[in-house]
């Protein structure tokens, strides 16, 4: 796994790909963790949080946890961890977008994220099921 200022250098250069209207009503910009994150639906760190796009009244934001990428993905060489990375990139900007365009409900990128939870926390418990 690269360290902390090469993985910096990567979201940067993942950034710079982007359109500059991306970044509109992005107030606190792209800010880079060192934290690792397991998500809330975490059993023994099978979910882990990557990025987050996070609004409120005082600004939007996204965050990358490096510590969650260092965890997941240390096996990857550098150009593998770099598509994984713009991967999550764009997810995140594709919720900033919808988020200035409204855009909530079935159709939107937080209801695939909800579904998709669903699914695995549904399979780890019929994994469980059907072991026991």
């Amino acid at each position: 796994m690269v360290d902390i200022d090469r993985f910096y250098e990567l979201l940067n250069e993942v950034c710079e790909e982007l359109p500059d209207d991306f970044f509109r009503e992005l107030h606190y910009g792209v800010h880079l963790s060192e934290d690792y994150k397991p998500s809330p639906y975490a059993e023994n760190d099978d979910l882990v949080i990557m990025g987050e796009y996070s609004r409120s009244r005082q600004g939007n934001k996204i965050t990358i946890y490096y510590g969650s990428f260092a965890r997941t993905c240390s096996w990857m060489p550098e150009e593998q961890l770099k598509e994984r990375l713009r991967e999550v990139v764009r997810h995140e900007f594709r919720h900033h977008m919808e988020n200035l365009a409204g855009m909530y409900g079935a159709d939107s990128l937080e209801h695939e994220d909800i579904e998709e939870i669903k699914d695995m926390v549904f399979a780890r418990e019929e994994r469980k099921n059907s072991k026991g």
